[in-house]
């Protein structure tokens, strides 16, 4: 391996996964590949920062072919290189079927809990496969009115339709009946997620810099979603999807804007700015 960092501040890349790294089809590109490979080789450490659930991205990671930490859940599960947990923070037992309870009769909107190991959903959702189709990470049902309380990453909700106003009502009644027991917020315009209040990416990625011996002066960060606002604003240097929501970059005003990931714009911008 050729440590060619010396001539850069940043030695550890982040960036999230759907929206940003992956392809639209959610899958790594061949050119995304190889410039993990590449950007390894030359001594960079990466870190898979993402809200999908660790035994997913695990598989990703295994595709992309290289040693990486992995932020998952938003930040409630940091795991290293080796698949060992560095940090855990899981939704506050009590608070779970109180947060379901807000939506479960909605029957628009599908309820979702990453547990542990696994992903509890609580009805079947056939076009969710397309995210996990390379990974192979499945979903098993659970009863939303008597939802396990231990072991729960996040809580989140999806809309079959996309229909993110609809979505917003929700997130407008948690917040009001939460405050500031629990961090909520949107993935993508058409997934709401809940998760401990002082779990986040941006936070996860301090503890990973700092395990390094770096700080987050030292890091690079990419992202499209508002789960993905406290990292990008917390790195050394923060990197917004050009497809990214409008309040994305509303929030982020100060942040440079790439391109898509239908084009490989992340992989493109490590090859311009970091090799």
């Amino acid at each position: 391996m050729t440590d060619t960092r010396k001539d850069t501040p940043f030695h550890i890349v982040a960036s999230d996964l759907d929206g940003t790294l992956l392809a639209p089809n959610h899958q790594l590109s061949e050119f995304s590949k190889q410039t993990l490979q590449a950007l390894h080789e030359k001594g960079f450490t990466f870190v898979f920062a993402t809200g999908r659930h660790h035994v997913d991205v695990a598989s990703i990671r295994q595709i992309a072919g290289i040693p990486a930490y992995m932020i998952t859940s938003n930040g409630a599960r940091v795991h290293d290189q080796n698949d060992q947990l560095m940090y855990s923070n899981n939704v506050p037992e009590e608070l779970v079927q109180s947060v379901i309870d807000v939506i479960r009769n909605d029957q628009q909107i599908f309820i979702h809990m990453y547990q542990n190991e696994d992903w509890l959903l609580d009805r079947d959702d056939e076009t969710l496969a397309k995210f996990h189709s390379e990974s192979g990470f499945s979903y098993k049902r659970f009863d939303a009115a008597a939802a396990p309380t231990d072991g729960i990453a996040k809580i989140f909700f999806t809309h079959p339709e996309h229909d993110h106003d609809h979505l917003v009502t929700f997130e407008q009644k948690l917040r009001e009946q939460f405050g500031q027991q629990l961090n909520i917020a949107f993935s993508t315009p058409w997934c709401l997620e809940v998760m401990a209040a002082e779990v986040s990416k941006g936070h996860a990625l301090d503890a990973v810099a700092k395990s390094l011996n770096l700080t987050l002066d030292n890091c690079i960060a990419f992202g499209d979603g508002m789960n993905d606002a406290e990292m990008l604003d917390m790195a050394g240097k923060g990197l917004v999807m050009a497809t990214a929501h409008h309040k994305v970059k509303q929030a982020l005003p100060h942040i440079e804007v790439i391109g898509s990931n239908a084009d490989d714009a992340v992989a493109h911008y490590l090859h311009r700015h970091l090799f």
